[in-house]
């Protein structure tokens, strides 16, 4: 190569030569300033600037207006592979459109989650596909593909997957730790990250806040144990914001940020996204780990690969080659129907007399009520919406506006203080849209100051006061402008909606004397009213008293509408930053107690009433299942929501959207928030057996279906079992059915699922039209991961396959028999007996063995004991000792299945909890039995050894 083409800018190298040759060229420090998020430009090279990171769920985020479609749940609920893909696509051609004209849009899109839904009370619910690994991993392989494109060489964008590993609960996030056994881990966790990695369509992955089994994800040995055995290409990882400089301050698992640093990289963590746009303090600590030994050259070496191989890929040194380059395609006329469809499919027919779809040719007066009825909502992960449509806008363009009547059913509300009513002053200033121009970090946006704040007078403003639930309440001006407060603490009518990285437009009415106080929720302060405007105080003290004047009640105004309408359609639901977002979970399954009375008064009013839920996550409904005639679901669904909705009310799209996660009765049919451990405590639709109010899969539609002719039979020579069915539309329709197949393993020799997802296909059929359908199983699918051993295993015996249209709904069954050798009891001679391999559990927790890698067990609260059994365990002719590696202090106990006490060892390790010590205590046990561990005090058991 010549001087001025030097060979990293030669496209007929191989990849791994031209990166180890612009590698080569970089200076040591250059190559650390690469580690940070926002890696500055190398200009004696021509190397330009590049940053980690660019949201794009489902669509592009933060960065302005774009094509926004239906929240990743809601894609999940369509069931629809293909439909997902070309959304990925869109999203990609979006980006690369977007970064043409704004070079601040990034072409490494931290996108999709694929965190399974494992609690419905997760906030962040929202951004998962579904609760179900093998449909995750379907929906995650489609969109990735999508954003990745199919070139062989170059890359659309280059997705990385969230969070790994575990990640479902935002209380204390980042200091919490998820106990997940092997079992849980190698079926259910890892099964939803490895499909898309081993298509060739992820770039990398970023962990999760979250600690598991005791170790900060951003040190998994699991990123190097697993994640990258699972494909030949360099894969990046990216932290999450902030979450280096928490494995110090917040988890305080190093001493200094130099050896967390240190740690994180040696782990496998290659881009540090840490301190917003300022690499400083990471490249100090860098550079310090480097200074003192921790981490040399070749770690740092190993991640600056990582990095160029994704910006290799996405064709930054070959624009002239790079098919991506020069793509335009935004908002266009198919991005548009793209949203549209997705929003379509997404929606869930839930329950049904009859009563849908509507006559539009009959012309109905109908009522569209709520306090989601003429709203768009948007996430923390959308873009600014370009096109809008309510319910009540696809309503009133389908049915005709002169048919439809509208009543939000919020409370219309005065605030009286001391000096009168609180007004909201008139103002020229433009009106805006929050995160409109874009931002790199939108938590850093601020509220408006330049509109006047409120000020009291002998009438004041009206108010619409809408109750979210848990006492979380906002308050809205005539001209739809939310109050709000901004950094100098007054309080203006300023917000076009609810929103922001700590949201400042919620309130709570706290009673005080013989009124209120007006309390903040974004600041914690309570409002007061001074002479330069209502302003939030930080004591209560400096309150002022507030009586609500209600000048209507929402419930009132919803009854009259239903009073005159033919048909009443409520929409419910939620706001997605409010009660139940990233950095907040929910407190419950119910619907907020002042939208539950909505439809009540509705129903009450009108018996012809459909409830709609919009909302980011399921609710317990079970009197509005039983009493109203439909009832239906759809995620948040984007710029296209309301036309999408009403075309499916009008039955033009006969609804065909599945719930991708189980929707329980009650609160009292989940496990704690913290209880990761769905074998344990029966959670999903895997486990789950009690009866929920609606099952994983389940969707009603206007057509019906007849399902015929299941066979299942394991082709000769092969690993895999075709499974086929036939399909037919028995309904006067055409429509979409989704056709699930689930297997289940008929005498397990331990617990499996009830029945388990191995394939979905939607499919269009038009009245009478027939289609059978084929499905090729891979037996390695029928197994799980056999803790006696150490392996993924599948168990010799019979399998049945259950065809039909949900989890529950089962119109045919085959089975078929695996042969090969019966599992073995455990070998406890011939190898240590991992204490986390056990088979089942009491009162304990996994801890980290040592900071790098390993588990051990230990009590859940030290004063309380914890148990673990290990079923069939092989002591053959018999052993005489176990030795216990162990730390800490309390007692081991060891008893046999039938309450034959082994031994009882008292431990007083010294040293802290990695400080592992060797007890050896006699025992007497022969043949295959079951044994019982005991653990007291703060006892860790690593593993245990016996000898014979």
């Amino acid at each position: 190569m010549t001087a001025d083409r030097p060979p990293f800018r030669d496209p007929q190298l191989p990849l791994a030569k031209r990166v180890d040759d612009l590698l080569g060229r970089l200076t040591p420090a250059e190559r650390i300033a690469m580690l940070h998020q926002f890696a500055p430009a190398v200009d004696r090279l021509g190397v330009a600037a590049f940053r980690t990171g660019q949201e794009a769920l489902h669509g592009v985020a933060w960065m302005g207006p774009a094509t926004v479609f239906p929240q990743a749940v809601g894609l999940g609920a369509t069931w629809n592979d293909d439909l997902v893909r070309r959304v990925g696509e869109a999203v990609g051609n979006e980006a690369r459109a977007m970064r043409a004209r704004d070079d601040r849009v990034g072409l490494n899109v931290w996108a999709p989650t694929v965190n399974l839904l494992r609690n419905p009370l997760w906030g962040r619910g929202e951004e998962g596909y579904s609760e179900d690994p093998a449909l995750t991993s379907a929906i995650a392989v489609a969109y990735t593909r999508g954003l990745r494109g199919d070139h062989p060489t170059y890359w659309r964008t280059a997705p990385v997957l969230k969070h790994w590993l575990a990640h479902n609960n935002e209380t204390d996030r980042d200091t919490t730790s998820a106990s997940v056994r092997p079992r849980v881990l190698h079926e259910y966790d890892l099964r939803a990250f490895r499909p898309a990695v081993e298509a060739g369509a992820v770039a990398g992955v970023m962990p999760a806040y979250n600690l598991v089994n005791g170790r900060p994800n951003h040190l998994s040995p699991h990123l190097r144990d697993h994640l990258r055995t699972w494909t030949d290409r360099e894969l990046l990882v990216c932290s999450d914001a902030g979450a280096p400089s928490n494995l110090v301050d917040s988890e305080h698992y190093f001493a200094t940020h130099e050896e967390a640093t240190a740690a994180a990289l040696r782990a496998g963590v290659d881009s540090f996204t840490d301190h917003g746009t300022d690499s400083t303090t990471t490249v100090a600590r860098l550079r310090g780990a480097l200074d003192r030994g921790l981490i040399d050259e070749t770690d740092i070496d190993t991640a600056v690969r990582r990095q160029l191989h994704v910006r290799f890929s996405l064709g930054e040194f070959d624009p002239d080659l790079d098919p991506y380059a020069a793509t335009t395609a935004f908002d266009t006329d198919e991005h548009r129907a793209l949203a549209q469809e997705a929003a379509e499919q997404a929606v869930v027919l839930l329950t049904n007399d009859g009563t849908l779809p509507l006559d539009a040719a009959a012309r109905p007066r109908v009522a569209v009520v709520g306090h989601l009825a003429d709203a768009c909502k948007l996430d923390w992960y959308s873009g600014t919406l370009i096109h809008r449509s309510t319910p009540l806008d696809g309503l009133r363009e389908r049915f005709g506006a002169e048919n439809v009547t509208h009543a939000e059913g919020t409370d219309r509300v005065r605030l009286r203080c001391a000096a009168g009513y609180l007004r909201v002053p008139d103002s020229e200033a433009p009106t805006g849209t929050r995160g409109a121009e874009g931002s790199l970090d939108p938590a850093l946006l601020t509220g408006r100051t330049d509109l006047p704040p409120l000020h009291p007078d002998a009438h004041g403003t009206e108010l619409a006061l809408t109750d979210w639930g848990d006492g979380v309440l906002t308050l809205r001006a005539p001209d739809g402008r939310h109050l709000s407060v901004a950094d100098d603490g007054l309080v203006r009518a300023s917000a076009d909606q609810p929103g922001g990285w700590v949201v400042q437009e919620t309130f709570r009415l706290e009673p005080h004397a013989d009124g209120h106080l007006l309390k903040h929720i974004g600041t914690g302060g309570y409002v007061s009213v001074a002479a330069d405007g209502a302003k939030v105080a930080a004591h209560a003290d400096q309150a002022e008293v507030f009586t609500v004047v209600t000048t209507e009640r929402g419930a009132d105004a919803v009854a009259r509408a239903a009073a005159g309408a033919d048909v009443v359609i409520v929409v419910a639901g939620n706001d997605p930053h409010i009660n139940g977002r990233e950095t907040e979970d929910r407190t419950t399954l119910a619907l907020p107690a002042a939208q539950d009375r909505l439809w009540r008064a509705a129903h009450a009013a009108n018996p012809r009433t459909v409830l709609v839920l919009v909302s980011s996550y399921p609710y317990a409904v079970p009197d509005a299942a039983t009493e109203l005639p439909a009832l239906l679901w759809t995620a948040h669904g984007g710029q296209a929501a309301g036309t999408a909705l009403a075309r499916v009310l009008a039955g033009d799209v006969s609804p065909a959207g599945r719930l991708p996660q189980t929707w329980y009765a009650t609160d009292d049919d989940l496990p704690g928030l913290l209880d990761y451990d769905i074998i344990g405590s029966r959670q999903t639709y895997l486990y789950f057996d009690g009866t929920p109010l609606f099952p994983f899969g389940h969707g009603l539609s206007y057509a019906s279906y007849a399902y015929a002719d299941a066979t299942a039979e394991r082709h000769d020579g092969t690993r895999t079992i075709r499974v086929a069915f036939t399909v037919t539309n028995t309904g006067p329709v055409a429509a979409d059915e989704v056709a699930q197949l689930y297997v289940r393993a008929v005498a397990p020799s331990v617990p499996r699922p009830l029945r388990e997802l191995v394939g979905h296909r939607r499919v269009h059929l038009a009245p009478g039209e027939a289609r059978r359908l084929e499905f090729d199983v891979p037996v390695p699918a029928l197994g799980f991961w056999d803790v006696a051993h150490g392996r993924w295993t599948v168990e010799p015996g019979a399998y049945t396959f259950l065809a039909g249209a949900s989890s529950t709904d089962i119109r045919l069954t085959a089975t078929v028999t695996v042969d090969g050798p019966a599992r073995a009891p455990r070998p406890v001679l011939d190898r240590p007996l991992a204490a986390a391999d056990y088979d089942e559990e009491h009162l304990t927790e996994l801890a980290d063995r040592t900071k790098v890698r390993g588990d051990c067990v230990t009590p859940a609260a030290p004063g309380r004991a914890g148990g673990l059994l290990f079923r069939d365990c092989d002591f053959a002719t018999g052993a005489s000792a176990a030795a216990l590696e162990v730390s800490g202090t309390g007692t081991v106990t060891l008893t046999l299945g039938d309450g034959t006490a082994l031994a009882s060892v008292d431990v007083a390790a010294p040293g802290g909890p990695y400080d592992y010590t060797t007890l050896t205590t006699p025992v007497d046990v022969r043949g295959v039995r079951d044994v019982r561990v005991g653990l007291t005090g703060t006892v860790r058991l690593a593993s245990l050894t016996f000898t014979r």
